[in-house]
């Protein structure tokens, strides 16, 4: 069993590989956030769910036009946030409607 040191490390580790590799050094992953994202998505719609959802709000915070690190964590921060409101779950278990509103 991992513990949650050796989790966070292996973040890390995978996190800086990545970044590497695309050319991304700047970026600073907000792993509480995008993990919880994740999960909520997963337990609402399914476990398929959380990784699709991390994939596109990762894609649209790359399409916001940013400078700086500042500009890129707050649209991540803003694309979590339209996530979070479009993937509610009902009293009934279904996905609430709530996406309606979130154009970015």
């Amino acid at each position: 069993m991992s513990s949650p040191d050796n989790d966070h490390r292996s973040l890390d580790d995978i996190t800086r590989r990545l970044t590497q590799a695309l050319q991304i050094l700047d970026l600073e992953v907000d792993y509480p956030l995008l993990l919880g994202l994740a999960a909520d998505t997963s337990r609402a719609v399914g476990p398929d769910a959380g990784p699709i959802s991390t994939f596109l709000v990762g894609y649209a915070a790359g399409m916001t036009s940013t400078s700086g690190t500042q500009a890129a964590t707050d649209a991540v921060e803003r694309a979590v946030g339209v996530a979070r409101q479009a993937t509610e779950k009902t009293g009934d278990g279904g996905v609430e409607d709530g996406w309606a509103h979130t154009a970015q």
